[in-house]
């Protein structure tokens, strides 16, 4: 079960009201003369636009803090406070608009925010807040497809040179990308995109020793510089890979970054998640499920704490907490594919011994159905859909169990033709179709072990107990119809015999 890292980018829920940041006017530094504070393009701010300006500042500040502060409700009065500081303005008061953007975009109402955002930018395209919060929405509809994310570093960098790098959230865009991208190309900022990652997060909290995705990048750049170190090309590593012992002086590194994250502000979910990824890596699993159980509590709409929580649980066996964090992952992300055979595996593992086993077969054949329709590419559905059908529905008694297991097989059949060539799942194709290149009977050494060449696979197993329980049937019918025949020859005779009798 993969573990998901944390991402910094606005534009998906989970992180929106932990990184969207607002804009202030330059407030009392700019007043002068009791003309009161100024714009940030130098016009003075008048009273009553000031008023409901710092009404809708305060209300950010006050509806942050809440667990469950924004809601369409609040969303919308905040971002009128700035609306009206706007009008009241008489002239565009870029400050407020961009605020009435960042008001909406912390309940995810992109529309509205990006209205506001684009606004914003279209009438002054130096506004390098609103051009970082524009490139982020445009990378996650994208899905982080590579062409958009080479357009949104072109985005943010311009963002960097014309915040003459303050903007802060730029900074760690960038550099999450860099990891990403991770080309060896050298510029005047490094000579590999980890490099030039690196120095962008410093700058960051050179500029923001307090800002929080600052820190939560920082750790995750430690924990990939560990996995690079160990030989690891990238987070997720083929099954059956040779893999090195993770670096230890990166992954110390990570973990300090991380402690020093939490406890500038322990209310961070993200820098949680990542301290649980990190004690992944050093086999604590008992921190790791702590963490991610952290990072959900605090953040419920956090969807990669939810299926981290998950992940580490089902490694423990803990398949009801593993199955209550899946349909939480669910209830967020509807047509996510791991989140629904996450689930289907949370709610197998309890098959044998739940009350209502039945009814969660049902319920786990359903799901992977529908992480199939969700992206019918994938092969781990398909992998696990013929497991279920072959340790379950083939449990059916004559007939019915051998349709099953002939399911399965044209499952197991599926999967291989999806997960061939693919490296990360060599064994479980393996597993799946191997053939003994030796006769059965050479196959089996001196305690019984059997070697490579000997090696069986599923579909050859299934082919097997499909031809013996079918034999079996029809050795058991023909028994039977023996045994039925020579009832009635005997019943013929015994009837013959009381007639041949000498009567008394």
């Amino acid at each position: 079960m993969k573990l998901i890292a944390n991402i910094t980018s606005c534009a998906l829920a989970a992180l929106l009201a932990l990184s969207i940041g607002c804009s202030s006017t330059e407030d009392a530094k700019n007043a002068k003369g009791g003309k009161g504070p100024k714009t940030g393009d130098g016009t003075v701010v008048g009273p009553e636009a000031e008023k409901h300006y710092k009404a809708g500042l305060a209300e950010i500040e006050r509806l942050d803090k809440l667990p469950n502060g924004w809601t369409t409700e609040t969303c919308a009065s905040t971002a009128k406070q700035f609306l009206d500081a706007n009008d009241a303005q008489g002239k565009f008061f870029a400050e407020a608009v961009y605020n009435a953007g960042a008001s909406y975009h912390r309940c995810n109402n992109f529309a509205e925010a990006r209205k506001h955002y684009k606004e914003v930018l279209d009438k002054n395209e130096k506004f390098h807040r609103a051009r970082v919060q524009l490139a982020r929405f445009d990378l996650a509809e994208a899905n982080d497809a590579p062409a958009a994310l080479d357009k949104a570093m072109v985005e943010f960098e311009r963002a960097i040179a014309d915040s003459e790098f303050q903007n802060v959230e730029a900074l760690v865009e960038i550099s999450r990308l860099q990891m990403r991208r991770n080309n060896n190309a050298t510029d005047k900022d490094g000579a590999n995109d980890f490099e030039r990652a690196k120095k962008n997060l410093q700058r960051a909290l050179a500029v923001d020793d307090a800002y929080m995705p600052a820190f939560n990048q920082l750790a995750l750049y430690y924990l990939e510089r560990a996995k690079q170190n160990a030989g690891m090309k990238s987070s997720k590593v083929a099954r059956g890979a040779k893999r090195s012992k993770v670096d230890t002086q990166a992954i110390d590194l990570a973990l300090l970054v991380a402690t020093q994250g939490i406890r500038k502000n322990p209310n961070y979910g993200s820098i949680h998640n990542t301290a649980g990824l990190i004690f992944v890596e050093t086999g604590d699993l008992n921190n790791a499920v702590q963490r991610f159980g952290a990072a959900r509590q605090l953040d419920p709409n956090f969807f990669e704490a939810h299926m981290n929580y998950a992940a580490v649980n089902m490694l423990f066996r803990g398949f009801a907490k593993a199955e209550e964090a899946y349909r939480s992952a669910v209830k967020l992300k509807p047509t996510d594919y791991d989140a629904h055979l996450g689930l289907a595996l949370a709610l197998r593992g309890q098959i044998d011994t739940a009350p209502d086993g039945d009814k969660k077969l049902a319920e786990a054949e359903q799901l992977i159905t529908k992480a199939k329709t969700l992206d019918g590419a994938r092969p781990e559905a398909y992998f696990n859909h013929a497991i279920l059908v072959q340790e379950y529905k083939a449990k059916a008694s004559g007939e019915a169990g051998n349709k099953a297991l002939e399911e399965a097989i044209g499952l197991f059949e599926e999967f291989v033709k999806k997960a061939s060539g693919k490296a990360e799942f060599a064994d479980a194709v393996d597993d799946v179709k191997a053939v003994p290149t030796k006769a059965d009977k050479d196959c089996l050494g001196p305690r019984g072990r059997a070697d490579k060449a000997c090696k069986r696979g599923r579909i050859k197993d299934i082919k097997e107990i499909i031809e013996f329980t079918r034999q079996s049937a029809a050795e058991q019918k023909k028994l039977a119809e023996e045994a039925k025949n020579r009832a009635a020859l005997d019943e013929a005779g015994a009837e013959g015999g009381a007639e041949a009798a000498p009567q008394p």
